[in-house]
């Protein structure tokens, strides 16, 4: 044994949890926002849950995620603690599969099927990789790569276990493991714990078993105790910053999980005790036989385990104690911000979209509120829209909060676009929010002082709201969709609205001169004006944001762009003008 053997022995851990990690994170990072999508169509049904945490944490080879994925759909009200119980469970079953792609170190065969070897596999992988990434495919690329680092890291570390076993180190060492069953255990839980990972520890352990020295004796204590160090590192994880129900997802996966480990050990006891263990017991196990041993275990336990989620669930909420809090307003948008989905960027973004569509929701209805308020002024009505406001700026503080935390955890280039985009956009609508209450505060104003428009004037008015009500609609369908054709039909009736206000204008003045509106209301109206053509200057932000997020070469001068594509004669641009003006403007003639 030389220190050379060691440092070989600890680079090839490095790149193995390395390529794990890249692996994984790219697979989480791309697949994400569709598995949240799955997730939320979960039913009621254990088993389909369970089916479900199986598939998702084969696919991004990692349980820890998919349960801190969990905690935070069920922080966010999107999955209750009734429907994660399954996906749980099928999490620690779906880990296994990457031990089952590792065993593929004990493929020994010429012709064919030597391409699945890992020592053919790993610079095919690599190759395909890099490949993509210098053609601009990075996500398939990164996972290639990820895929072929770890294959590289595993056989690096056999080839240094085959030489430091020379020594009689670890020799010692798993004969030490086999002796006594409770240090296994430790080892295991030691080792999973500080690496964060079951799936690296069962791969470190099937590096061993190229020695030759492990046995079943060995091995099976070890395995058990990696489901304990695993669930304790995902249930600290899915505490920080969590809710009740959040923390709960995570004392349910130590319950099963301790529950898992009894089971095992009491069954793997008995059995021997028999002697119906006897031909297994100390026989040598290789990396095939280690990844079955895991998959046995979890996948006996689920089956067992499966049908007493409900006491898991009633215990969970035993040790979870909470005082119950008022629930506030839209506090379920907010705890639905979850820090836990910064592992799982397309989930925080979602997330973000989620609120901004909220914040949109409240400020339309306030903006409707405040407009028949025009009509006929109340003062609960008032105190409504103020209290609806107040909560947009608070919605707005909390999102803000978490874009800016969330930005460091982007790494690719269209969720920070995305990002880019959602900050642009919560101003827009907090904004819209503001006009809602500066329109309920003219109406106020016209009410305590005894003044209304004409009757003319109201007609008119209606004429404008509708139009902007157009528009609002059209900005919801762009922002909502990403629709870049609605987003461009924005533009052109927001000039039809500056063209409206000022006929509007003429118009007052007219029957102002006539004695036909009060000059009292004049002020009133002008500031009506003004919030108007504010809101249509909301509308052609929102829509101009789209519009660059599916067309980033427009980002450097975009308001010039879209301000002036009438004067570069954009023929979509001009039938989108010429047909809402005729409209609005024949409505305002009749």
């Amino acid at each position: 044994m030389s220190i050379f053997d060691i440092i070989s022995l600890f680079g090839g851990l490095a790149l193995f949890l390395y390529g794990m990690r890249l692996m994984g994170d790219s697979l989480k990072e791309n697949s994400s926002g569709a598995l949240k999508t799955v997730m939320e169509k979960v039913t009621d049904s254990s088993l389909k849950a369970f089916l479900l945490g199986i598939a998702v944490t084969a696919l991004i080879q990692s349980s820890t995620a998919t349960i801190v994925i969990t905690s935070g759909l069920v922080a966010a009200g999107i999955l209750s603690l009734h429907q994660s119980l399954g996906i749980i469970i099928g999490a620690n079953v779906g880990t296994t599969v990457t031990g089952q792609i590792i065993r593929l170190l004990d493929l020994n065969e010429s012709g064919f099927l030597r391409f699945f070897q890992p020592s053919t596999l790993a610079p095919i992988a690599l190759v395909i990789g890099i490949i993509l990434i210098m053609t601009h495919t990075r996500a398939a690329g990164n996972i290639l790569i990820g895929f072929g680092i770890l294959f590289s890291g595993l056989l690096n570390m056999t080839s240094a276990v085959k030489a430091l076993q020379q020594s009689g180190l670890i020799e010692g060492l798993m004969m030490g493991l086999g002796d006594n069953p409770f240090v296994g255990y430790l080892t295991g839980a030691g080792v999973a714990f500080a690496l964060q990972s079951s799936s690296a520890t069962i791969g470190i352990l099937q590096a061993f078993s190229a020695t030759g020295l492990l046995s079943f004796k060995a091995i099976y204590s070890v395995i058990v105790g990696i489901y304990l160090g695993d669930c304790v590192t995902t249930a600290i994880v899915c505490s920080i910053g969590a809710n009740r129900e959040a923390r709960r997802v995570g004392i349910v996966n130590i319950l099963f999980n301790l529950s898992e480990t009894v089971l095992v050990l009491t069954v793997v006891t008995l059995l021997h005790k028999l002697g119906l263990l006897d031909a297994l017991w100390d026989k040598t196990v290789n990396s095939g036989m280690i990844a079955n041993t895991n998959t046995i275990f979890n996948l006996a336990c689920a089956i067992t385990l499966l049908p007493a989620v409900g006491i898991y669930e009633k215990l969970s909420g035993k040790i979870v104690k909470e005082a119950k809090k008022p629930e506030g307003k839209y506090d379920k948008v907010i705890e639905g911000l979850s820090t836990v989905f910064f592992s799982s960027p397309a989930l925080a973004l979602r997330s973000c979209y989620d609120t901004l569509v909220t914040m949109l929701n409240i400020s339309r209805e306030n903006l409707k509120k405040a407009q028949a308020q025009l009509n006929h002024y109340q003062l609960d009505a008032h105190e409504e829209i103020l209290s609806e406001e107040l909560q947009v700026d608070r919605l707005t503080d909390n999102l803000s909060r978490y874009m800016v935390e969330l930005f460091p955890h982007l790494q690719s280039e269209a969720h920070v676009a995305i990002l880019n985009q959602y900050y642009r956009i919560s101003v827009e609508f907090e904004r819209l929010g503001d006009h809602a209450v500066n329109i309920s505060d003219i109406a106020k104003k016209l009410a305590e002082g005894d003044t209304v428009f004409s009757e003319a004037c109201m007609k008119e008015l209606a004429v404008l709201v509708l139009l902007l009500e157009n528009i609002l609609d059209d900005c919801e369908q762009s922002f909502k969709y990403k629709n870049p054709e609605v987003a461009s039909l924005i533009e052109p009736k927001v000039r039809v609205v500056t063209e409206l206000v000022s006929k509007l204008v003429n118009n007052h003045f007219n029957r102002m001169s006539a004695g036909e509106c009060s000059l009292l209301a004049d002020s009133a109206f002008t500031n009506l004006m003004g919030e108007y053509k504010r809101i249509g200057a909301i509308c052609s932000n929102v829509g101009i944001a789209t519009m660059v997020r599916t067309r980033p070469e427009l980002a450097a001068q975009e308001h010039l762009f879209f301000e002036t594509l009438d004067q570069k004669g954009d023929s979509q641009y001009n039938k989108v003008f010429e047909e809402t003006h005729k409209q609005y403007f024949d409505l305002l003639a009749g």
